[in-house]
């Protein structure tokens, strides 16, 4: 079976997929690294900043997390602040997902072929999807966030006119169809970003290609990004843990806060808590691209035959011949 990179040229297994994601790492650590890091360190610098610049809201907020009974300007005040961070934050993290995103796609359909890229020539690749990435990456979570709300919002309409147990009830089952509704629509967007960088893609072309590409075998894609979403928040956690705790420790809490719910903010805490999240940044970046670029890849290699092309690009000669070795799109 032809390898030229750091997958074989058939329909992969999920295992197939996992190590490709890692292998990529390895076989490109230079380049793979570079853009993670650089990237996780921009977005963790602004996010610390902006924690810091509320770190007055935070001690109110750990203040109300030990008030039993606050009032409602106390809470009001407190939120506006979290809430700002919360934006900027997720402003930031975008960006830098959109930028992790191309660059790292780019990088990984080369080691598909055997061939290195360098970190200017996956930017000048990039460059040109760049805003329409961006575009993507806004639309489906407010398409998630758009399902979540249609499901709760008639609970909440009822329950607001005053009728408690019917409110409570529309309400909650509302939540776990709205749940399943953005569940469905996350898996069939999935593979838009990989469509859109490598396709030279619109925005809605990639939402369609890749709904073309899940529809059939939603279940085996959910699977494989669910796979790769807990393996992420397992190495996140690993990394971000000690960080924790050596920012408790030397803000002055002591051991003990790390237990706290809320533990109280500090430059020095949100200075460790963001080298953590650093490292942690740039470990799981290219394992959340490799999947999802690697699965896309491997939709399209059995419903398409791209294995053909790809052995062409890679020049393999006499690859897939008889034809009959070739296995059926879409098995």
């Amino acid at each position: 079976m032809a390898k030229p990179g750091i997958i074989p040229l058939r329909p992969l297994g999920v295992g197939e997929i996992l190590d490709g994601a890692v292998s990529t790492m390895r076989a490109h650590w230079r380049t793979v690294l570079g853009i993670s890091l650089a990237v996780a360190v921009v977005v963790q610098c602004a996010a610390t900043i902006a924690n810091g610049l509320w770190l007055s809201e935070a001690s109110d907020l750990n203040a109300l997390a030990r008030d039993p009974q606050p009032s409602s300007d106390e809470l009001m005040d407190a939120m506006t602040g979290s809430l700002q961070v919360s934006g900027v934050r997720a402003l930031v993290e975008t960006l830098g997902t959109v930028f992790a995103t191309a660059l790292l796609t780019i990088v990984i359909s080369r080691a598909v072929l055997g061939r290195g890229v360098s970190v200017g020539d996956a930017w000048r690749e990039s460059r040109p999807q760049l805003l329409r990435l961006l575009g993507l990456l806004f639309l489906l979570p407010l398409l998630v966030a758009l399902a979540m709300f249609a499901g709760t919002a008639p609970g909440g309409v009822i329950l607001a006119a005053g009728l408690r147990p019917l409110g409570i009830a529309l309400l909650l089952v509302g939540m776990l169809a709205g749940l399943v509704a953005a569940v469905w629509i996350w898996v069939r967007f999935s593979l838009a970003a990989p469509a859109l960088m490598l396709e030279k893609q619109g925005v809605i072309s990639a939402m369609r290609r890749s709904a073309k590409l899940v529809r059939g075998s939603w279940w085996r894609v959910f699977g494989v990004q669910l796979l790769a979403t807990i393996l992420v928040v397992i190495v996140a956690s690993v990394i971000q843990m000690p960080a924790t705790l050596i920012g408790t420790v030397v803000s002055g809490q002591g051991v003990s806060a790390f237990a706290e719910a809320a533990p109280t903010m500090s430059w020095s805490y949100l200075i460790a808590v963001g080298i953590g999240a650093v490292i942690a940044s740039t470990v799981t970046f290219p394992i959340r691209a490799g999947v999802t670029a690697l699965l896309y890849l491997d939709m399209r290699i059995r419903r398409e035959a791209l294995d053909l092309e790809l052995a062409r690009a890679a020049g393999i000669s006499g690859y897939g011949e008889p034809k009959s070795d070739h296995p059926t799109p879409g098995s």
